[in-house]
């Protein structure tokens, strides 16, 4: 049995780390309604405009370039602005054999935040044995890994990052995020990459951050229309619960009574709005996914900082009872000895 001073300094121990649990819950706490802002807030737009590409390119029926019509629509992405169509065409649409395969993946950089970073970093593993298993090798695996924490387990995997992306985690920018869309759009159009992946947690709720594995590259419009078909996807507007997550960034929305697009009149083309939106929709994904990681994050340690305060606080409860026991028994023991020596 411990000492009363031995239990003594649990009880101190255990008071000083319910501190900085309840003070890092507290920060957590605020993170998380701030980044619930942001996501929210990005969410509808970014939505509407895949909903917009969408439509287009299904009045125009765009279809993978294995077609011998999709094989001359083209999309200009190019980053000049003064480069001809011709100069910087390219689909984005085009279905290729996987032989190189590039994979992003989203952690934090700080650990304290319950299974998040083992969730993802466990996807992101099952995903590279997947492509292993299919005859790709390792050189023909690249791993973006955004997070100290994903670039620590990925470099141990023997795939270290291509670049520096910790800064991403903590501090989420629409420019470190186009700079990485736009490294991952010339590497697909290169052929430098055949298929581009994302690996997230998705933020659904304070309590569930489930792991997210999608398709960043090639664009599919069957596998969007097949969503809108099966009503998979719902209108975020009509989520008025701020608890609650939005679907997966990167899922079009369809609104009910909106106008199909054999009903507008597009100026100049809808060949030139779709070179104009596709661009504008791949880069913001990768973006809306980083804000969809970061509210992850700052809910999986709102949590885990709620049950480490409440475990701290029964087992204070429980020293405390101890060594009130031991000192009562101490007390009384000290007691029968003053009462015994006075009848000797």
């Amino acid at each position: 049995m411990p000492s009363l001073k031995e239990i003594k300094g649990r009880i101190n121990s255990i008071s000083s780390t319910l501190a900085i649990t309840s003070a890092m819950k507290m920060v957590a706490a605020a993170k998380l309604q701030k980044a619930q802002m942001a996501i929210q807030n990005m969410l509808p737009y970014e939505r509407r405009l895949h909903s917009m590409l969408i439509d287009l390119m299904g009045a125009v029926n765009m279809s993978a370039p294995a077609s011998e019509e999709g094989s001359a629509r083209l999309v200009s992405l190019s980053n000049q602005p003064d480069h001809t169509e011709s100069e910087g065409a390219y689909s984005l649409m085009a279905q290729r054999e996987v032989r190189k395969v590039a994979i992003v993946a989203f952690a934090s950089n700080s650990s304290l935040c319950g299974a998040f970073n083992s969730n993802v970093i466990r996807e992101a593993t099952a995903v590279i044995n997947e492509y292993r298993a299919s005859g790709l090798g390792d050189a023909d695996i690249t791993v973006y890994s955004v997070g100290r924490k994903m670039a620590e387990a990925m470099k141990k995997l023997g795939f270290p990052s291509p670049a520096d992306f910790t800064k991403m985690s903590d501090s989420p920018s629409y420019d470190a995020a186009s700079a990485l869309a736009q490294e991952l759009l010339d590497g697909f159009v290169s052929g430098r990459f055949d298929k581009v992946e994302l690996v997230y947690n998705h933020y659904k709720s304070t309590s569930s951050q489930p792991t997210i594995r999608q398709t960043y590259l090639p664009l599919s419009l069957a596998d969007a229309t097949a969503d809108l078909q099966a009503g998979k996807i719902a209108d975020s507007a009509s989520e008025s619960d701020t608890n609650r997550g939005a679907e997966p960034v990167g899922a079009p929305v369809v609104r009910q009574g909106s106008p199909t697009t054999e009903d507008l009149i597009v100026e100049p083309s809808k060949e030139e709005l779709i070179a104009t939106l596709l661009p504008k929709v791949v880069r913001l994904r990768v973006f809306t996914t980083l804000l969809d990681s970061t509210a992850a994050e700052q809910a999986a340690r709102t949590v885990a900082m709620q049950l480490a305060t409440d475990n701290g606080n029964d087992l204070l409860q429980e020293l405390t009872l101890e060594y009130n026991k031991g000192r009562q028994q101490k007390i009384t023991s000290e007691i029968l000895d003053l009462v015994g020596g006075s009848m000797q």
